[in-house]
């Protein structure tokens, strides 16, 4: 391995202690004291060097700093697995011309230091402890110089290990809070699932019924075979329709493309597939843009909005509906706007969950609002309702630009 690539793996290891960037630590400061009292020393540090700078993260005797990972002492020793001991700096070739020795940032005579090692084997640093006179350190001494310095990595760690056990923690007690969500949202979706699906079946089995009495009667009268036969049917596409709704919410997501969606040319093409519920109404479409996403989810998003704003109007009222775009920061922001029936302050975030209506006397499911967030969360989107002025709603749906 390279110098280069030494240097990042430890800058790595250092980072992930985060001690570079918050105060010094009172559990690192206590452990440099015990060192300079094991040396008998009035100096100790904790050194950290990155790929430029020796950061003194803890000290004794002096205020901690930081200096160019040129002039630092310990960096010329930091490959060294045993403690390096120097009676006097000034007299080692190593460091006698060091400017922590010569006076112009200290004065450093006694100098001795042992390397900090990971659990993973990299060197980040060093544990040093030093005097402005000449000694020595006898080998008790320098025992416990190599025990401190093991045990600074065990204080890093721990911190470590604390943190990450924590936000483990944190983590599980989310999706702890998110599964009890989900499984509230289940129990209430599959409770209006049974709720609207029992309504046609009960319609189906009634018309069964009717058809077994018919065939159990010894006359057959076609017209009553006609009208069961009709209900039957009416209750299964009803059936069929709802869980066809619910399967389209189901699959988005699952598979979709991202490229250039020019919105304008979407909108025709919905007013072409929704001829007959737009034939009694007003529509007026402004100059929309082009975006990134899916064209056929994105399609389904402006059928289901406009095709809304037709059917929620009140009886015998024409339907007005404009749709229209513009820039807002870093995201386009597009409006369905309307002036029918509107939606109550207390249901606009409602009517986004699955099976939520505002207004039961209106046909529908109340799964297309709920597809529609849907769409937009995968697209990175968001979407709300205003009140446009004057009555009706103002449907909002911003898409990063």
């Amino acid at each position: 391995m390279s110098t280069t690539e030494f240097d990042a793996e430890r800058v790595v290891e250092i980072d992930r202690y985060r001690v570079l960037v918050e105060p010094p630590r009172k559990d690192l400061t206590a452990l440099v004291d015990v060192a300079a009292q094991v040396a008998q020393v009035p100096l100790a540090t904790i050194n950290l060097i990155t790929d430029t700078e020796q950061h003194q993260i803890a000290t004794t005797g002096f205020e901690p700093s930081i200096c160019a990972r040129e002039d630092s002492m310990c960096n010329l020793v930091l490959h060294e697995k045993a403690p390096v001991i120097v009676p006097d700096a000034s007299q080692d070739p190593r460091f006698k011309d060091n400017p922590f020795v010569t006076g112009e940032i200290g004065n450093v005579r006694f100098y001795a230091t042992h390397q900090l090692k990971t659990p993973g084997g990299v060197v980040i640093g060093t544990l040093c402890v030093f005097d402005e006179e000449p000694r020595e350190l006898s080998d008790e001494q320098e025992e416990g110089l190599v025990k401190l310095a093991d045990r600074v990595v065990d204080l890093l760690e721990l911190e470590l290990r604390t943190r990450e056990l924590t936000t483990a923690v944190e983590q599980v007690e989310r999706a702890r809070t998110e599964l009890e969500r989900s499984n509230q949202m289940l129990t209430a979706f599959a409770g209006q699932v049974a709720h609207d699906l029992r309504n046609p079946l009960s319609a189906v089995k009634m018309s069964l019924e009717l058809l077994e009495d018919q065939m159990a009667s010894p006359e057959l009268d076609a017209d009553t075979l006609a009208y069961v036969a009709a209900r039957a049917n009416s209750g299964a596409e009803r059936m069929q329709s709802l869980i066809d709704d619910l399967l389209a919410y189901a699959r988005v997501g699952g598979q979709m493309k991202r490229e250039p969606v020019d919105l304008g040319a979407l909108v025709a093409d919905v007013r072409a597939d929704l001829a007959v519920q737009l034939s009694e109404a007003d529509l007026v479409v402004e100059d929309l843009p082009t975006v990134e996403g899916d064209p056929v989810q994105l399609r389904a998003v402006l059928q289901n909005l406009i095709a809304n704003s037709a059917k929620f109007v009140p009886h015998g009222q024409r339907p007005r509906i404009e749709v229209r775009g513009r820039a807002a920061g870093a995201v386009w922001r597009i409006e369905v706007v309307d002036h029918g029936l509107g939606v109550p302050a207390e249901d606009r975030e409602r009517v986004f969950a699955p099976l939520a209506r505002a207004h039961e006397d209106v046909d529908g499911h109340g799964i297309g609002l709920a597809t529609v967030r849907r769409i937009l969360d995968a697209h990175r989107g968001r979407i709300g309702i205003e009140e446009t002025p004057g009555g009706g709603a103002t449907v909002w749906v911003e898409l990063p630009r």
